[in-house]
């Protein structure tokens, strides 16, 4: 069930230009969280911004009591949360939203995340590793210094392939089938869990069906209330039908067949 707490804030730290990790000790809130799932977070003690601001859940240690959140500064809320200090409390809401779910037995899973599209997958992989299910992350980003999530991977027993825009580590360009087209035929994947851009999932889409592999996709959308009480991130999952899904609460995860990109 979803709860307001004042979470005391750990640490909040700069990585690479406008990306930032933050960890919170949240002891009521930690123990209810699942992957995929997301907290709403007041930026500002006043009235702006009015609204609250949706961020995945990065990694969470439940007997610490404690949550990672890695975002990204591109407006006021996000720049007031990046100038928040340790020992501050901060206003969340959650866990809210339908996160990713999990295989009844073991598989061969593969993770596909596109920038600070990483960001619900991480918390996913150490879950799925826990399970015993064997991983394969590919991850992409501009350029080296913006793979945050590369280290806790590695560390929770996944492989990571990378592709970079630059070319300055793994493999040059953007993260596509047709790159790691190889990799995957040898890895017999069983389900995939993606998100990014929407361009690079659509392909990713594709390519999963093309090869009948079942999977979910996190989508990233713009949230007013976060609870499913308003219209703000009404969308429709395909284009025939008649009734529009509400992001917050009826995903953010949805299923591959469920939705066209």
């Amino acid at each position: 069930m979803p709860s307001l707490e004042k979470a005391r804030i750990i640490s909040n730290s700069k990585q690479y230009h406008n990306l930032y990790i933050m960890e919170i000790e949240a002891p009521q809130t930690a123990k209810e969280c699942k992957p995929g799932q997301f907290l709403h977070i007041f930026t500002s003690t006043g009235l702006d911004p009015l609204l609250r601001r949706p961020l995945s859940l990065y990694d969470v240690d439940k007997e610490a009591a404690r949550i990672s959140l890695l975002y990204k500064v591109v407006g006021k809320g996000t720049a007031l949360l990046a100038a928040m200090s340790p020992g501050e409390y901060l206003d969340i809401m959650g866990p809210l939203g339908h996160g990713f779910s999990l295989p009844e037995s073991a598989r061969k899973c593969l993770l596909v995340g596109g920038g600070v599209g990483m960001a619900p997958l991480l918390y996913l992989a150490r879950v799925l590793r826990q399970g015993g299910n064997e991983l394969l992350a590919l991850y992409g980003v501009g350029t080296e210094k913006e793979l945050l999530a590369l280290e806790r991977l590695e560390a929770i027993g996944s492989q990571v392939q990378i592709a970079t825009i630059d070319g300055s580590c793994g493999l040059e360009g953007p993260l596509i089938p047709q790159l790691f087209s190889e990799i995957l035929n040898a890895k017999r994947i069983e389900f995939i869990y993606s998100c990014g851009p929407e361009s690079m999932m659509k392909l990713w889409q594709e390519w999963a069906r093309l090869n009948r592999i079942p999977g979910e996709i996190s989508l990233e959308e713009y949230m007013a209330c976060g609870v499913g009480a308003c219209l703000g991130c009404a969308r429709k999952l395909k284009p025939e039908n008649e009734t529009y899904a509400k992001i917050c609460k009826d995903g953010p995860v949805f299923s591959l067949d469920e939705l066209v990109l």
